[in-house]
């Protein structure tokens, strides 16, 4: 799916605000020099809205609370608005809420309108590797990956059924990629299509720091794929996520990883023993009990980004 429109609904009294309407048609005229189509409704609170447009192609942004959760049962994508004059309007169960509008870029709009359809951030582009959010038709061609057994001989693999690979996936995407912003993602090879491995960014229970991992298939390894994909997050981490320093853990035994951060600039910090099998061989959404847990070896290698 492709954001199609932008509407935004204000409420009528707002009409005659010189300051409203020229932020307005600002917006307006900034979305559609990125060849995507804008206007404004104005309505009173009480009336039925009428918006051109199919609900599924377009991002609605809305300045009243109660006009916003009746759009919202009308099955369009809300996202709310506090401007001047409605700091203290409330918006119930909405996941995003725009503030300052003249100074929200486009790829905001298209980034709220993508988190609300579904579709998979696309987070960075190289040479040769488009880097997005993972999705959950990923997942079979992760399990391809997975099954040479070369690639669980230094890292966990994935669930034993896919389906619940795929239902830890989905609450992922959700808690994860919505909340945080960032995560581990999905890297396609551009020249034909193929997703040839995984990379991003992670918090490990127990540690400070974010941490950097990745993993390349078998067959894609030995031609620079993972230095140029992590090289790329790397940077994404310090000019975009603005992170100071960054770590990551490999198994002591990984000679290949571990000569591979220190191409990236990671240094050795320490030997640490690290949890494995967080959720076990099924997920449910609970992590295995304390007295359950396995532990490996790891080398914590530390990066300074700024």
């Amino acid at each position: 799916m492709v954001l199609k429109t932008v509407v935004f609904v204000l409420r009528s009294e707002f009409m005659d605000s010189e300051i409203i309407t020229s932020q307005i048609g600002e917006t307006i005229e900034y979305i559609k020099e990125n060849k995507v189509d804008a206007s404004v409704v104005y309505a009173d609170e009480e009336t039925n809205i009428s918006i051109p447009g199919e609900p599924g192609e377009m991002l609605v942004i809305c300045d009243s609370g109660s006009m916003a959760e009746k759009l919202k049962g009308r099955g369009y994508y809300i996202t709310g608005l506090w401007h001047e004059f409605n700091k203290d309007e409330k918006f119930k169960d909405l996941k995003y809420i725009f503030s300052e509008l003249t100074e929200i870029d486009f790829d905001s709009f298209v980034k709220t309108y993508q988190r609300y359809a579904g579709e998979p951030w696309e987070v960075l582009r190289t040479e040769r590797l488009l880097i997005r959010e993972t999705t959950l038709e990923d997942i079979d061609e992760f399990y391809k990956i997975y099954a040479d057994p070369e690639m669980t001989r230094y890292m966990e693999g994935l669930f034993d059924d896919p389906a619940d690979e795929k239902r830890y996936q989905k609450d992922y995407i959700e808690k994860v990629y919505g909340l945080m912003g960032f995560g581990v993602w999905t890297i396609v090879r551009l020249i034909d299509g193929r997703i040839i491995g995984r990379a991003g960014y992670s918090v490990r229970n127990g540690f400070e720091d974010i941490e950097l991992g990745f993993l390349i298939g078998t067959q894609f390894q030995r031609q620079g794929y993972a230095f140029e994909a992590c090289k790329a997050i790397l940077d994404y981490g310090r000019d975009i996520l603005l992170f100071d320093k960054v770590q990551t853990l490999v198994k002591k035994e990984n000679l290949v990883s571990i000569h591979l951060c220190n191409k990236l600039g990671f240094a050795v910090s320490e030997q640490v023993e690290v949890e494995e099998n967080i959720y076990g061989h099924s997920y449910n959404g609970k992590k295995v009990e304390l007295s359950q847990c396995n532990y490996g070896t790891y080398i914590k290698m530390v990066k300074h980004l700024t």
